[in-house]
């Protein structure tokens, strides 16, 4: 190599870019299974990252299959009160529900990464280089890094995905969010969800053990002043001090059906892996980056790697079934001509808001809840599912 110090090639069994939820589960599976797995992040952790951090107990339920321990070994709010609102009218709390672990995303990501390295993961993190596709292998700066497959958990932005499919997402489906921490506990302040607070999106404020997290999310296309929203957001919250703004895409439900390419496996939000009513994405990131080293490991026993991605593909069934419906469902719930239906339906049922609570916490899919609503909504539920 002319003028430059040769880079030392390093071989591992797996190569995992992006050491969020998605690439700390794929890099924990992977080496409590014996592989030798390399972990790449352009930053060190702790790193800042738009989310509201709420853990649902679907979210609980995989961090306890991966990592092991009852909960994540970080500060959080637990709270069982759930304050529900749409398009500005109140839906009626709901109390002893499924509880919802309240998180700091800088803080989750960075004990799951050490969980991961405490593992065996090789850090990469800090690190930066050119993809290649066909090797696999990574290019950093000091290291060539080779392996037979490599996961790809690097974000709704995902470099991977651009290289793959010339986007990382589609422009016309992606959804938008922005955020502000309020510092300080509040622990009087109402954990509250908002349907409609975006147009075919949601609100939510979210305690935390320092500070709160309140959000709005919707559909891009759909939301000419995101900005808009959450000054009125923020107005309705009682919230008047000027706070930092982040924003972030969201794969709002628009997950590739096939999540990669050749030896190249996306997780998390990067295979577009998000609730497209919720927003929910660190359960589907812990799974899927668990489920992806899974199939490369049983890839490489069997000396097959180019099966990887098929196993891979078949074992996110049960999430893209989920995916579907909840955007089945997001018909009924904000098309403008069914609104009354659903607030209705919502604010007068206790079962039908059980059942939502019963969703987040990883009790039931969204089949059950769909037919709670079409019981309720014959002559609405058909044409809002069937997108008519």
């Amino acid at each position: 190599m002319t003028g430059q110090t040769a880079r030392k090639t390093l071989r591992f069994d797996l190569i995992v870019l992006g050491a969020g939820p998605a690439g700390a589960a794929a890099a924990m599976t992977a080496a409590r299974n014996g592989l030798r797995v390399a972990l790449v992040d352009k930053v060190r952790f702790p790193r800042n990252k738009l989310c509201g951090g709420g853990l649902t107990g679907r979210a609980v339920a995989h961090y306890r299959r991966i990592f092991g321990g009852t909960l994540p070994p970080v500060p959080f709010e637990r709270r069982d009160s759930f304050a529900f609102h749409a398009f500005g009218q109140s839906l009626g709390d709901s109390r002893d529900a499924p509880p919802l672990h309240l998180i700091m995303r800088f803080q989750f990501d960075a004990a799951l990464v050490q969980q991961a390295l405490d593992a065996g993961a090789m850090d990469f993190t800090g690190q930066s280089g050119n993809l290649e596709t066909d090797a696999p292998a990574v290019d950093l700066p000091d290291h060539r890094l080779e392996a037979p497959i490599l996961i790809a958990a690097d974000g709704v932005n995902s470099p991977t995905a651009k290289v793959l499919f010339g986007d990382a997402f589609d422009k016309r489906r992606i959804g938008f969010a922005l955020e502000v921490e309020r510092p300080g506990a509040e622990p009087d302040r109402p954990l509250r969800i908002d349907f409609g607070a975006a147009d075919w999106g949601y609100g939510w404020q979210f305690p935390k053990p320092t500070g709160t997290t309140i959000g709005v999310g919707g559909v891009l296309s759909r939301n000419s002043d995101m900005k808009a929203a959450m000054r009125r957001y923020l107005t309705e919250l009682e919230v008047p001090e000027e706070l930092p703004v982040k924003g972030q895409f969201l794969p709002f439900g628009d997950f590739r059906a096939t999540p990669g390419r050749g030896r190249i496996l996306l997780a998390g939000d990067a295979a577009g892996l998000v609730d497209p009513i919720t927003g929910e994405g660190i359960a589907h990131a812990l799974d899927s980056g668990a489920l992806a080293a899974e199939a490369a490991r049983d890839a490489l026993v069997s000396n097959t790697p180019d099966t990887a991605l098929a196993a891979y593909t078949r074992s996110l069934r049960p999430i893209h079934r989920g995916i579907r419906h909840a955007g089945l469902l997001r018909n009924l719930m904000f098309r403008e001509a069914l609104r009354p239906a659903f607030i209705r339906s919502f604010r007068s049922s206790r079962t039908l808001r059980s059942e939502y609570l019963r969703l987040m916490a990883g009790e039931t899919e969204y089949g059950p809840l769909m037919q709670q609503m079409a019981a309720r909504l014959p002559g609405f539920a058909w044409r809002a599912v069937s997108g008519t």
